[in-house]
């Protein structure tokens, strides 16, 4: 079945039950899942119960779509999102979003744990991306024909918007915290990076690696979202330190920062919400 007809089933699916409509979205990378928790929820479904979504096989994305307030300000949750290395084509992977982009949503938050290939962000720290760096060796729009007026060749100029970045930092300063920006780099995963990999992407510009986002972030360009992206560094790359990677550290770093993590996400949100245009 192509992708647009299976957006349309599963919009209408979601549209006869959502409570409400929010125009905010907050994808919830690894191990950041329990942000969603800090809110009221009003509405929660498995992606399994949701037609054509994808479920995902990795701990730390349990799966769930979830309508919530943030003090007043309603959100929708994708808790936990599905990566190209679970033997998902990106298509499918990224549908959520073209889903909840035609329920209205307008304002894309995605946040991502990744490994720190600049020494100047420390583990545990919240860095802003501003521009990515594609390596996974494929693209989402690979075979997608748009039918309802998208572009097939998507501009990705100004992917990670300058006025969210803005916003972001500023409410990261009312937090008493600076704010870092930096380059994201994307690969296939599932296997770690080697040090090798790390020196050349270092030397590339890339401060961070990880294995998602990118793919959401041309969807999500496509189909018309303004983008933030936040990442989590949850462990330095390989061959800057001498510890083994392992996901465990992953889980227990995003844990560990759970708490400012979520309160400048819900100041962003406040803040967009009284700010939209």
């Amino acid at each position: 079945m192509e992708i647009d007809k299976r957006v349309v089933e599963a919009v209408s699916f979601l549209d006869l039950r959502l409570p409400e409509k929010p125009e905010i979205a907050i994808v919830l990378g690894s191990g950041l899942a329990p942000l969603a928790d800090r809110s009221e929820r009003l509405f929660s479904l498995e992606y399994w119960q949701i037609p054509h979504f994808p479920k995902s096989t990795v701990p730390g994305h349990p799966g769930h779509l979830i309508v919530a307030r943030i003090g007043e300000t309603p959100v929708l949750f994708l808790q936990g999102r599905v990566h190209y290395y679970e033997g998902i084509p990106l298509a499918e992977a990224t549908l959520p979003l073209r889903v909840v982009r035609r329920l209205g949503v307008r304002f894309l938050i995605l946040t991502n744990a990744s490994g720190g290939i600049n020494p100047a962000f420390e583990p545990g720290e919240i860095v802003a991306v501003r521009d990515h760096i594609n390596l996974m060796g494929t693209n989402p729009l690979i075979g997608y024909v748009p039918s309802s007026g998208e572009p097939r060749f998507v501009d990705l100029s100004e992917a990670y918007s300058k006025r969210l970045r803005a916003i972001a930092r500023e409410e990261a300063e009312g937090m008493g915290r600076v704010l870092k920006e930096g380059i994201y780099a994307a690969v296939s995963g599932p296997s770690y990076e080697t040090p090798a990999e790390i020196r050349f992407l270092g030397e590339a510009g890339a401060d961070l690696i990880g294995m998602s986002t990118v793919p959401d972030v041309i969807v999500a360009r496509q189909v018309g979202f303004e983008i933030l992206v936040l990442s989590c560094v949850s462990n330095r790359a390989a061959g800057t330190t001498d510890a083994p990677l392992t996901h465990q550290e992953v889980i227990e770093t995003a844990a560990r920062v759970a708490e400012p993590f979520s309160t400048l996400i819900a100041r962003i949100a406040r803040r967009i919400a009284a700010e939209p245009a």
